[in-house]
């Protein structure tokens, strides 16, 4: 592969990257903190390509044939290297979806009973938002001590687990999608019914210190006493 050829694929793979930088797809890959370093690193990428590019053209026509003589096996490199762009017209032309149900019900649930936490109380309102992995870990770890009666509020998708039990899901990040895994909700009471997985799900509930075991890794799986329950669209950010 010769550097023109390399510094279009850089290109595209700089256009690419700042392609869903600058909208809100990147979240499907990545945390939201680190979009400033995508937009650089796209940036950079394709300052690179367009340089490469300029020096390539703009050398003297009898130094270049002079390398093409010297050098004619670098035109004829090994096909492989263009495998390199088939990530890059998936960027460009494809948008997958951030993971849901099926990764989810393939995963055990990231909470480990060895963690261990100190907890500060939920903020004053009614009815508190807080997020799936607060909620499970409060329960888990916990024992529900700071949710105590209070009515909180979760929103994830829906997910039937290997042992055919639907639950309520969310993917957590560490850094980004290749390191998703699931936390997960199981319901006691009138939870959700007549939805497909990954279909979003408002639950409004409370506490209880009913728990499963995922049939995955054998993890604690705890319950939420459904008070009322709604769909909703997928969220922005659809990882915690």
């Amino acid at each position: 592969m010769n550097r023109q050829a390399q510094a279009v694929i850089m290109l595209l793979l700089g256009g690419a990257v700042l392609k869903i930088s600058v909208g809100d797809l990147y979240l499907r890959y990545v945390k939201e903190g680190l979009r400033p370093f995508l937009l650089l690193s796209g940036a950079l990428l394709v300052v690179a390509a367009v340089m490469t590019l300029w020096h390539e053209y703009r050398v003297p026509e009898s130094h270049a044939s002079h390398e093409h003589d010297d050098h004619g096996h670098a035109h004829g490199g090994p096909l492989v290297g263009w495998m390199i762009i088939a990530p890059v017209l998936g960027l460009l032309l494809v948008a997958p979806p951030a993971m849901g149900a099926y990764a989810a019900g393939q995963s055990g649930t990231a909470l480990s009973t060895a963690a261990e936490s100190d907890y500060p109380p939920l903020p004053p309102g009614d009815v508190v938002p807080i997020t799936v992995l607060d909620y499970a870990s409060r329960a888990v770890f916990d024992k529900g001590k700071s949710l105590g009666d209070r009515q909180v509020k979760l929103v994830g998708f829906l997910v039937t687990s290997t042992d055919g039990k639907q639950v309520l899901g969310r993917m957590i990040l560490s850094c980004c999608a290749a390191d998703a895994r699931p936390i997960k909700v199981a319901f006691a009471g009138q939870g959700p019914t007549g939805m497909a997985d990954d279909s979003w799900v408002e639950i409004v509930g409370t506490y209880t210190d009913q728990t499963m075991r995922d049939a995955v890794n054998d993890e604690i799986i705890p319950y939420i006493s459904v008070v009322s329950w709604r769909p909703v669209d997928p969220p922005k950010q659809q990882y915690e």
